[in-house]
């Protein structure tokens, strides 16, 4: 493959809630589920970016997430599972799916969020992956990705093959794409099925008005666990049955279908051969247990903060505690905020374990950069894998205590992973800052600072300050113990 796998859809926060059903709920003939267990994963393009990335993919989701804790959970989970996200903004909330289980059985369905915001506009990174791809799939899924105009003109001109996954409620396919994936009851929304019709009939007279309908190469029909139906130039359709026989849960199975099918393209194979490598993939998905299976761990979460107090772009007195600054969602209202009016987001990270003159120094010279500062800190965890188990001397609760009590510094998100970059993919900051020291203790500002391919995602730009010279936490903690020794 020449280029990343490109995946570019809506993405949803999925959560499976398990447990066990022993009565029915005293004032309604209901069920009562007693909670044992609690799995979240990306759900939608998202959950088709996870599978292409456990095949061993470069693989790149552009996708829309909102400034909240849905949203830094998703690039949580995205993150641990190899994607990399190139985010576009979205207004409103993350919308989540929530299934209630018991012995693998789904009760209830429940969806919030609200109605899809509108995503943002696409940066310039953002087109030139999609130009570079070996393979495109759109996995919508009727949210407004789709349909954003900038990238539906990159998906038009590029030359890599396009897969399109479709929504009854999202847009039409953009013209010339190499394959279109619906299943059968999107099909039969999309195209009425003539009465007293077969299945397959139906299936292939669909298939073939969509074919016309967006000028597609090909229309491949999924029809569960009785396999696929591909229609292309050609009048007679290609019928590919399972290998065998699949029971389970088919959670994903539409996903599993798209991104074994975009591989296969991107890989050099014809469709007729990439539509049978993606049924084999998605029946042995269901096979193997469904999404329950497939996935790799989850991710940590970023850890939430109580509700913050009001805030204004201008140099005000902050009310509410301390702690109101600290975590997602004293980062999400603030982020809200600052762009509303839009303002300039501005952010830093590290360690911060024994705060000194550098460390305010640099994030006094990082808030004049913008119209808030927000410092992403190392949990003690964290901490811990970089520094030594000796390490932090401070907790984290005590460190983004400190923080957010400085007058420069407008909020504290913690994370736990070695670098900042999955809280860099929720956050997007217009501007990531570093202390002069960083590059080469020296000040040498010349050197490409790791955060800086990450912040060109969105069009973000990295910068160094100086930094006040023979300032250093480790130095503080040499001398203090060689004193203590004397």
């Amino acid at each position: 493959m020449r280029g990343p796998v490109v995946v570019l859809g809506d993405t949803l926060l999925d959560r499976d809630v398990e447990g066990v059903v022993n009565r029915l709920c005293p004032d309604s003939p209901v069920p009562v589920l007693d909670e044992t267990a609690a799995t979240d994963r990306p759900g939608g393009a998202g959950l088709a970016a996870v599978f292409a990335a456990a095949q061993g993919a470069e693989v790149v989701l552009v996708t829309a997430l909102a400034d909240d804790a849905g949203g830094a959970r998703l690039s949580a989970l995205l993150a641990a599972a190899g994607v990399q996200v190139y985010p576009l903004a979205l207004s409103g909330a993350t919308p989540e799916k929530i299934r209630l289980r018991a012995r693998g059985r789904v009760l209830l369905r429940h969806d919030r969020g609200g109605t899809s915001g509108e995503p943002g506009q696409p940066s310039d990174e953002v087109l030139r992956v999609i130009a570079a791809a070996s393979a495109v799939l759109v996995s919508d899924y009727g949210r407004g990705v789709a349909r954003q105009p900038a990238l539906r003109d990159a998906l038009a001109a590029t030359r890599a093959p396009v897969v399109w996954d479709p929504h009854p409620r999202g847009p039409a396919a953009v013209p010339g794409v190499h394959l279109a994936t619906p299943n059968e009851s999107e099909v039969r929304e999309l195209v009425p099925a003539l009465p007293g019709a077969s299945r397959l009939a139906t299936a292939s007279r669909g298939a073939q008005g969509l074919r016309r309908r967006w000028r597609a190469g090909a229309v491949a029909v999924t029809l569960g666990g009785d396999g696929a139906l591909l229609c292309h130039a050609g009048s007679t359709p290609l019928v590919v049955p399972t290998p065998g026989s699949a029971e389970g849960d088919t959670c994903g199975a539409g996903d599993r279908f798209a991104a074994a099918a975009s591989l296969a393209l991107a890989q050099g194979a014809l469709v007729s051969e990439a539509v049978q490598v993606a049924v084999a993939e998605a029946s042995a998905y269901v096979a193997g247990g469904g999404v329950a299976s497939a996935l790799p761990p989850s991710a940590p979460v970023v850890r939430a903060g109580s509700a913050p107090g009001p805030r204004t772009l201008q140099p005000a007195p902050r009310g509410g505690a301390v702690a109101d600054r600290v975590g997602v969602a004293a980062v999400a209202t603030l982020l809200g905020e600052v762009r509303a009016a839009g303002g300039t987001v501005v952010a830093t990270g590290g360690c911060f374990d024994l705060l000194h003159a550098g460390h305010v120094a640099t994030l006094e010279a990082a808030r004049q950069l913008g119209d808030c500062l927000i410092v992403c800190l190392n949990s003690d965890a964290s901490v811990a894998r970089l520094k030594g188990p000796d390490r932090p001397v401070q907790s984290e609760a005590d460190r983004s205590r400190l923080l957010a009590a400085l007058s420069c510094v407008d909020a504290v998100l913690i994370f736990d992973e070695p670098t900042p970059e999955t809280a860099l993919s929720w956050v997007r900051p217009d501007v990531w800052v570093k202390g002069g020291d960083y590059a080469t203790g020296g000040g040498d500002a010349s050197v490409t600072l790791p955060e800086a391919e990450v912040l060109r995602r969105w069009g973000g730009n990295t910068v160094v300050v100086p930094y006040l010279d023979g300032r250093s936490t480790t130095d503080l903690i040499v001398r203090t113990l060689a004193e203590r020794s004397r």
